[in-house]
């Protein structure tokens, strides 16, 4: 991390639209689940799990830590990737093949078994009594949105999706969302697939009717869709998993300057202590530095935000 070298440049306001995501409901479990469906989706691979201990416990927003590689592998990090419904036994995850990990479980087929644990992470929060709830998400960012789409549903609440991509065939989950939302809006950065544009075209046209905004994506779309809210004066939640390698608070990697409920802002770990923060609570600007008002980095993990 670098400093950040402009202290009059960074003051924080306190008028924050958010309060900080829930703890979870349920301690996390580790087990042995099998593989009872695998499907290609475009550029991804949606895995079905046969684990009614994590599925009983899950909540929108959270995610589960998959240890990769085989009993052999040198892979000591477990690979963090979110959870998109989890119902009657069964979880379903969306995996892109992006390193040796993910592509390793990319490749798991029916029957093979992977030692998991989950859920982990806050969860998305519930929205005020009858908002409108607006989904945000990027690429296979949109599948942790499924299962939060079916439960805003179901308590009642109307629901309206921009799905976004570079590409067609890097969408997802748009076919189970479209079931579901009121409305999905489909964007594409070249036009292969709905509106040619970022997401912030179709967002900017629904805030004005939304009461909460959630997202799940790319950071540099997160923080598009946090700042957009924030100006509508409407509450935001993001989920900010780009960045988490072991998933479970080891590696120190996925730390974010985070504003606490008291205005100060401490670093906290996006699997710990998130992945679900308010989006006007990321100090999006200062990831990657160390910001000069920061309460310490021996904060980390001790205070929460």
């Amino acid at each position: 991390m670098t400093a950040s070298s402009h202290p009059a440049e960074m003051a924080i306001s306190v008028g924050l639209l958010t309060a900080p995501a829930p703890r979870a409901a349920r301690a996390p479990v580790q087990r042995t689940v099998e593989v009872i469906g695998r499907r290609p989706v475009d550029a991804y691979v949606e895995l079905t799990l046969a684990a009614p201990e994590i599925a009983e416990r899950a909540q929108p927003g959270q995610f589960v830590a998959f240890a990769v590689g085989g009993d052999t592998s040198a892979l000591l990090l477990r690979r963090a990737i979110a959870i998109s419904t989890a119902e009657d036994g069964v979880v379903t995850v969306v995996v892109s093949a992006a390193g040796p990990g993910s592509t390793w479980l990319t490749e798991r087929q029916v029957g093979d078994t992977l030692d998991v644990v989950g859920p982990l992470g806050r969860p998305f929060p519930g929205p005020p009594a009858g908002a409108r709830a607006l989904l945000v998400g990027g690429g296979y960012g949109a599948a942790a949105l499924v299962g939060l789409a079916v439960r805003l549903r179901a308590e009642g609440h109307p629901v309206d999706v921009v799905a976004g991509a570079a590409a067609a065939d890097r969408l997802c989950s748009v076919q189970e969302l479209i079931g579901i939302a009121d409305t999905v809006a489909v964007t594409t950065d070249d036009g292969s697939s709905g509106r040619q544009g970022l997401v912030t075209l179709a967002v900017d046209e629904l805030l004005p009717d939304a009461g909460v905004v959630y997202a799940c994506g790319p950071m540099p779309m997160l923080r598009a869709v946090a700042d957009a809210a924030t100006a509508h004066g409407i509450p935001s939640y993001v989920a900010v998993e780009e960045s988490m390698a072991c998933g479970i608070g080891v590696c120190m990697t996925c730390v974010l300057p985070i504003v606490g409920e008291d205005g100060r802002t401490r670093f906290s770990r996006s699997c710990t202590e998130g992945p679900v923060f308010g989006g006007d609570r990321v100090r999006f600007a200062d990831v990657g530095t160390l910001p000069w008002d920061v309460v310490g980095a021996d904060a980390m993990g001790v205070v929460q935000p």
